[in-house]
């Protein structure tokens, strides 16, 4: 059996640092690549263009409604998906090779190595970070609602895992990781507000996120990474006390 063509699909929005490193490591598995921009206001449409990729502009609606709407712009049935601060590994790019040469089931699992600062984050629970990103669109989509979007394939299917690491340059400062966290944080109080989730007690406010220190610091060793590790075990758990209490002060939108 030939080979399957296979179309690689990044949305973006002012990613002009990241965006030609993402392009550049794809190598020769890509047969097109497209990608969905939300206007950005940088370089990042004249650095995809200059990569041979197809830009697509398309108003920012939803990690789920973007990434349902690139898969649906792909000219083939097999697709990867990337976001554009993750980077391809030759070891990656080999067995995404093999996959093509011999498609089995609805998709593959991509490990994820995260660069946190400059240091390579292999504990805390963010290694390997299995994420579904190599599809057959016919035999799934993207689910979720407003954060942590994730592709579902039908009941039944067969799901393999590759090997190889998906490199994600993720923060180049704890300052980037805190906006950041601000910005996530008032995603997930939303939505969890949209799901009738509303009551906020102090098991929310104060166990929960000591819990999720103590749970990535010290039982899933994030204390082995160094500074990254203490770093991401104290912001993850500001950020379990930032999401309940937004959600604790958020206010029913009034009607006239």
């Amino acid at each position: 059996m030939p080979a399957v063509p296979l179309s690689v699909v990044i949305i973006t929005y002012n990613e002009e640092r990241n965006i030609a490193r993402c392009l550049e490591a794809l190598g020769d598995v890509a047969d097109e690549v497209i990608v969905v921009d939300s206007f950005s206001t940088d370089r990042t449409v004249d650095i995809s263009r200059q990569h041979g990729a197809r830009v697509i502009q398309h108003a920012f609606e939803g990690y789920v409604q973007q990434k349902n709407f690139a898969t649906a712009q792909a000219q083939y049935d097999h697709v990867l998906q990337l976001d554009a601060d993750e980077v391809l590994t030759d070891e990656l790019r080999q067995s995404i090779r093999q996959a093509k040469e011999n498609w089995q089931g609805a998709g593959y699992t991509l490990a994820r190595l995260t660069n946190y600062c400059g240091s390579w984050v292999r504990h805390g629970g963010w290694y390997p970070d299995r994420k579904l990103r190599l599809y057959d669109r016919r035999l799934g989509q993207w689910e979720g609602m407003l954060l942590h979007e994730r592709y579902e394939t039908q009941p039944g299917q067969l799901v393999g895992a590759l090997n190889g690491d998906l490199l994600h340059y993720s923060y180049d400062s704890v300052e980037q990781h805190v906006a950041q966290l601000n910005r996530f944080t008032s995603i997930a109080a939303e939505e969890l507000w949209l799901r009738g989730k509303r009551r906020v007690t102090l098991f929310h406010l104060l166990l929960k996120p000591i819990w999720k220190f103590v749970h990535g610091y010290f039982l899933r060793l994030g204390m082995l990474d160094g500074f990254a590790g203490l770093s991401i075990a104290t912001i993850s758990a500001w950020g379990v006390f930032l999401k309940f209490a937004k959600l604790r002060t958020r206010r029913p939108t009034t009607t006239v």
